[in-house]
Order: C-alpha cells, then sequence, then structure tokens
C-alpha cells in the first residue's frame, strides 16, 4: 500500500503540474459531471496499520495478524478510534488519530476503495490485508455520490482439502465428508479442524475468510455459501450510565448448541473491550460474560432471536 501511495503522490507532482488541458476538455468534462448528477463519491477516513516486515515470518504474520484483530475489536466496541490508531498504529498519522482525510475513491489504496463501498458512516473494517502490513478503517464521513442499496456482505470460514499426485478428488471429498460428520453430528469445532486440517492461509484463522463481497469467491463457492440458512440472536449489554452495545450473532441451522455457544463468545469478544470485559465458554453450552476490576455493572437483555432449536436464558451472578 505504501508503494501506492509514494507513486501516486509522485505522479501528481512530477506529472500533472505538467499537464494541459483545453477550454474543449473542461466542457466535456463538466457536460459529463452534470449528466452524472455530480454525484462523486468523496470519503473521510481513518485508519490502523500494523506493519509486517520485510520477508516476514509466519510468526511475525501472526503477531501482527492479531495485534491489528485487539484494535478492530476495540474499535467495534466503542472504543475512541483516535486513542486506538495512537496505540497500535505504526503508521506516520497515528498520533493524529490515523486521520486521512477526505479522499475520492480514485485517490484510495485498491484494498481501502473496495472495503468502504459496503460500509456506512461510522462503521470500522474487518482486519485488511496487503504487502505492507494489516489495515483496520473507519468510515468517518461520506460525501458526493448518493449511497446506493446496501452490498450484502457474508462471513464465512471454510476448510480446503487440495487434491494431489497423492491425494485424489475422492480422497479429498471422503476427507471432508468425515469432516463435515464430527462437525454436525459430534460437535467439533470447525474452526479446530480448520487450523488441523485446511491447506491454505486462513488456517491459523480457523478458516476465517473475514467478510465477503459478492464476487469475491468462485461462483459455485458462492452459490452454495448463500444458500446456507442462518438465523440471528440479538443481544444488549447496557453499562450502569453507560452507552448500551448491541451484539448480533448470525447462527446457521442444525448449529450444536456447543458451537452455538462459541458462535456467540466470538460476537460478544468481537465487540466488548477486552480491557473491561471476559468472555468466555463454560460447561461447553454456558457464556460468561465477565467484568473486569473497576468497571461497572451491567445488564444483559435478549432482543430477539429466530434460531430454532436453541434455548437460551440468562442469569445474573
Amino acid at each position: 500500500m505504501s508503494q501506492q501511495i509514494q507513486l501516486q503522490r509522485l505522479r501528481e507532482r512530477e506529472v500533472d503540474d505538467r499537464i494541459e488541458i483545453s477550454d474543449a476538455e473542461i466542457d466535456q468534462f463538466l457536460a459529463e459531471a452534470k449528466s452524472d448528477g455530480g454525484k462523486r463519491s468523496e470519503y473521510n477516513l481513518a485508519h490502523i496499520l500494523v506493519r509486517l516486515p520485510d520477508q516476514a515470518s509466519p510468526e511475525q504474520i501472526d503477531s501482527a495478524r492479531s495485534k491489528a484483530e485487539k484494535a478492530r475489536a476495540e474499535a467495534a466496541a466503542g472504543t475512541d478510534f483516535a486513542k486506538i490508531a495512537a496505540s497500535y498504529s505504526d503508521a506516520p498519522d497515528a498520533l493524529q488519530g490515523g486521520s486521512m482525510g477526505w479522499r475520492p475513491e480514485d485517490r484510495l489504496p485498491e484494498i481501502f476503495a473496495g472495503a468502504v463501498k459496503a460500509m456506512k458512516k461510522g462503521d470500522v473494517s474487518g482486519v485488511l490485508r496487503s504487502p505492507g502490513g494489516f489495515h483496520v478503517i473507519k468510515l468517518v464521513d461520506r460525501r458526493g455520490a448518493e449511497e446506493g442499496a446496501p452490498v450484502e456482505q457474508t462471513r464465512a470460514r471454510h476448510i480446503l482439502v487440495r487434491t494431489s499426485e497423492v491425494v485424489s478428488e475422492n480422497d479429498a471429498r471422503r476427507r471432508l465428508a468425515d469432516l463435515r460428520e464430527r462437525i454436525v453430528t459430534g460437535g467439533a469445532d470447525f474452526a479446530e479442524l480448520a487450523r488441523q486440517h485446511s491447506a491454505d492461509g486462513s488456517a491459523s484463522r480457523g478458516g476465517d475468510l473475514d467478510w465477503l463481497l459478492p464476487g469475491d469467491t468462485v461462483p459455485e463457492f458462492e452459490r452454495v455459501m448463500n444458500a446456507l440458512k442462518t438465523g440471528e440472536i440479538q443481544f444488549r449489554l447496557t453499562p450502569r450510565q453507560g452507552e448500551p452495545t448491541d451484539v448480533t450473532v448470525s447462527i446457521r441451522s442444525g448449529r450444536a448448541e456447543n458451537n452455538v455457544a462459541k458462535d456467540v463468545r466470538d460476537a460478544f469478544a468481537a465487540k466488548l473491550s477486552p480491557e473491561r470485559y471476559t468472555v468466555e465458554v463454560d460447561d461447553g453450552e454456558d457464556i460468561l460474560i465477565k467484568k473486569k476490576e473497576g468497571q461497572p455493572d451491567f445488564s444483559l437483555e435478549l432482543v430477539d432471536s429466530d434460531v430454532q432449536n436453541v434455548s437460551i436464558k440468562i442469569e445474573g451472578e
């Protein structure tokens, strides 16, 4: 990304100053802008960069990713983004809260431009990967083009078994069928099996592909992914004299209750600040949320659920 920004600035400094634009070209540009309603998108962004060294080792990559995911979790929990950037970011603008200011879409790095299209004002992106490291961006504001219909995103995990000279297609299918059986009927943890058996870069993340936009995967994968039925459980955690935090958990139908518990735990862990709360699974199917010392008491309520065959009961200690 840094090379992309440097090249952009070099082009602006060394090339754009020498361009001569005729009156006819200006008239044409104004005519096109008018026909387009003058709707040209600009984005006000803030970002966090966790830099990777050249030829980073797998351990360095995992460490950097974990740092970026922790920063993202704090941002999603409502912690001030500028403070998070000052604490975590390796970018030169870290002490300015990671502010990038207003940028038209064509002046954004490609990975940023792709992410912001699906974001609303105030949204925080997932962790984005570039050759230079891991990024988290916040859409502070947008102007120009009217927001169109929201772009549907899907978060998925997968397990990849590659075929080779020693692993035939039938062998790969049998392995995947066995793994599926262990998950569906045996209650095995999908993420743990992905770490052990998946043959791609997402294995260390439990097969997590993060949020996917339409077209991000091959058509057959996207078709099957979109055909999976999911429901939602909505919770609300409200600290005393504080703002509530809404947590929505997507649950695939037929999922074992111990895996539903892990899904709920992961959703709360992503939204709540680790400096304020701990979230864990107890006895396989119970989720414990505890405030850390010095934090205010809180209430937890079930707002809504359309997930069938899952019993939810909230109790305080």
